[in-house]
């Protein structure tokens, strides 16, 4: 994978040159698998059309791949950003052809779970796409292995938390997993995020949404 940085001098690059000089010259690319409706170089200029006139002209293989349509809609990057923003996971299952999951490392966290008998793995999910706040039914994988869990991703306003974080309790699991990176697969939508008048009543409530996942997830 190259990852290539949208700078200013890249912006300006129009696009029969951004082909000619990256993708041929540098790269020498053989073939190129693009979309239909694909958009490159300086204003968007460059498109299928291009790739298929500039393939004939110094004889890459090129294959146009079609658009594919969920629900009767393009599917698209910004579609599936936009669903799991509203917290519809099963349309965005749809698009991805997956449900949706986020990654990250285990940081220490207050042990406000652990306290309470429900131990967190947290992770400081800054710069993802993230479902509403709320507690959810996912699974984690860690070490190759998938779990069952319980996950509440939010500011967790019982205690007033300023920064958003996403804890996720696996069930049946007793370990340490703190710098370890895991995976966490949302698979349903529980609950609302809400204030509790104590931790006994937080408490309560999280062995609830254990049994709910437990259902869920068998």
């Amino acid at each position: 994978m190259i990852l290539l940085h949208f700078t200013p001098r890249l912006a300006a690059l129009e696009a029969r040159r951004f082909v000619a000089d990256f993708l041929l010259e540098e790269l020498h690319a053989m073939q190129i698998v693009a979309g239909e409706r694909v958009g490159f170089g300086r204003g968007r200029a460059g498109n299928a059309t291009l790739l298929k006139q500039m393939s004939e002209e110094s004889g890459f293989e090129l294959e146009i791949v079609a658009a594919v349509e969920v629900d009767g809609e393009t599917v698209s990057s910004s579609r599936i950003r936009a669903a799991i923003s509203r917290g519809e996971l099963e349309r965005a299952a749809r698009m991805l052809g997956r449900p949706y999951a986020v990654a990250g490392r285990v940081v220490q966290g207050l042990r406000r779970g652990h306290s309470l008998g429900f131990p967190t793995a947290n992770l400081r999910p800054r710069g993802l796409q993230l479902p509403p706040n709320g507690v959810y039914a996912v699974r984690v994988r860690v070490g190759g292995e998938e779990r069952r869990a319980v996950a509440n991703l939010g500011f967790n306003p019982t205690f007033g938390n300023q920064e958003r974080t996403l804890e996720a309790h696996l069930l049946d699991f007793d370990g340490d997993l703190y710098g370890m990176m895991i995976e966490v697969t949302f698979v349903a939508f529980l609950r609302g995020e809400r204030k509790f008048p104590n931790v006994d009543a937080l408490a309560e409530q999280i062995g609830v949404d254990i049994a709910a996942a437990r259902r869920l997830l068998s």
